[in-house]
């Protein structure tokens, strides 16, 4: 039996962005027809648990100009649309989407302010297109350049300054100081006093 790994899309008026969360993915395989249909398939976990996923989308795509990133967390694609026309929904149907289906906040922008890709951060992604591989393969090719390319990870090392005490400024007495000089409001951290 297999499972459904979580899946986020978000649009432009030319491409559709899919990204499939399954984080230590072996063997993935993406298949993406003309006809709008989304086949990924995988192996995930210590067990190596099957993960297949069919999406039929809304409409036809470009496969040729389709791009696709595996990663270490994730597999990333931008299918191209057919038409560069704003889609109701990822799916074609009436009803509602999967629950693993949901909309990815952080590259969604309303249908007013889309402007291409504007600043969507692709964080230097090494792509490789669909037409290229006439639609299916293994996508695992580019993983040891994105392996090689993830240096740098110290950088969300914990910091030292938790114990360190924020202290008030004593300019003014308490009664005719205004809230924002007593950090309400403000994005100030302060650390709070123990109970007893």
């Amino acid at each position: 039996m297999s499972r459904h790994p979580e899946v986020k899309w978000a649009q432009r008026t030319d491409k559709v962005f899919i990204t499939v969360l399954l984080p230590d993915s072996k063997n993935a395989k993406v298949n993406l027809e003309p006809e709008g249909v989304f086949n990924f398939s995988a192996t995930a976990g210590t067990d190596n648990n099957t993960y297949e996923l069919k999406l039929d989308l809304f409409d036809k795509v470009n496969v040729e100009e389709s791009k696709i990133n595996v990663g270490v967390r994730s597999i990333f694609c931008i299918l191209e649309k057919a038409e560069k026309v704003w889609w109701k929904k990822l799916l074609r149907g009436d009803g509602k989407a999967p629950h693993y289906v949901k909309v990815d906040w952080d590259k969604w922008v309303d249908e007013d302010e889309d402007k291409g890709l504007g600043d969507l951060d692709l964080g230097g992604m090494d792509f490789s297109n669909f037409g290229g591989m006439g639609g299916m393969g293994d996508m695992m090719g580019g993983m040891g350049d994105m392996m090689g390319g993830m240096g740098g990870m110290d950088e969300f090392e914990d910091s030292d300054d938790e114990g360190q005490e924020v202290t008030k400024p004593d300019d003014k007495a308490e009664g005719d100081a205004k809230p924002e000089e007593h950090g309400i409001g403000s994005s100030e951290k302060k650390e709070a006093e123990p109970s007893t």
